[in-house]
């Protein structure tokens, strides 16, 4: 497996972010959705990582947008037949990695109450509980989690 910043702009990447949505969408409704799309995450301030198998197939990606306090995780998706494997931990860490090395010293994100596997991986990767933060409506379909870099 290989690991890298790409550009989301990519046939088998925007086909990544289409299975998140379908994933997604069924869970909460419109309003409770609050992913960004592929011009967002393109943006010059978005770290946007892809995992690729040996064939170079791509199977997971995650972004984190960088802002001035903190950087934003977004958009992390492994695809089903690829879980279990570590690929999640290690694609989260690399994107980590990335952003300390640009200076981000804290990272958040907001995820769904409905999705108990992805709150179980934050917990484990070390994200506690906080408040809303940023632009997020009240929402009780969301939880917010942080962690300070290492």
């Amino acid at each position: 497996m290989r690991i890298a910043i790409e550009n989301p702009d990519q046939s088998d990447v925007i086909q990544l972010i289409d299975d998140l949505d379908a994933f997604q969408k069924p869970l909460y409704p419109p309003e409770s959705h609050y992913g960004i799309d592929i011009a967002a995450l393109s943006a010059a301030n978005v770290l946007f990582a892809v995992a690729r198998d040996e064939a170079g197939t791509a199977i997971g990606c995650a972004a984190i947008v960088i802002e001035p306090d903190y950087g934003e995780l977004k958009r992390m998706y492994v695809r089903p037949e690829n879980r279990g494997q570590g690929i999640a931990d290690k694609l989260l860490a690399f994107l980590e990695g990335e952003a300390m090395a640009r200076g981000c010293a804290m990272f958040r994100l907001e995820t769904g109450v409905s999705q108990p596997a992805a709150l179980s991986f934050y917990a484990r990767s070390g994200y506690a509980r906080r408040e809303r933060f940023g632009r997020y409506p009240e929402d009780p379909l969301s939880v917010f989690m942080q962690k300070d870099a290492a």
